[in-house]
């Protein structure tokens, strides 16, 4: 069983950058993707990177001002995070399956594994 470690969050102010890391113990599974979730709120799907990096997914709320990355050999996802807004402040949560559904769909009923997550804070 893979387990995943997140890392990178923190605060920052708007029009900032943050970059997350999720390094598993083992090997991941075909996709890895990004997570977050705010209190009160449903876990929404941010960023997913399937098929050994070939295929990237994100959210609408997310496009173009993040980018999801992966490094198969040493296991590890990562989450460049620029152009920051307050309404990106969320826990984030890394989770690996073999798949999240449809590209955007970002299916969590086959997640395999979820980290503990890391909190992003952005402040205006």
């Amino acid at each position: 069983q893979v387990h995943l470690a997140e890392s990178g969050g923190g605060s920052v102010q708007a029009g900032g950058s943050l970059t997350l890391s999720c390094a598993g113990s083992a090997n991941t599974y075909n996709c890895m993707g990004w997570f977050r979730q705010t209190p009160g709120k449903e876990r929404e799907g941010v960023a997913a990177i399937c098929t050994s990096g070939t295929r990237t997914s994100y959210a609408d709320s997310v496009q173009g001002r993040f980018t999801i990355t992966r490094d198969n050999a040493k296991n590890t996802a990562y989450l460049q995070m620029n152009s920051l807004k307050p309404e990106d402040t969320a826990m984030y949560y890394c989770a690996t399956a073999g798949t999240f559904g449809v590209a955007g769909q970002f299916y969590q009923g086959h997640i395999l594994e979820w980290g503990q997550g890391t909190q992003v804070a952005v402040s205006s």
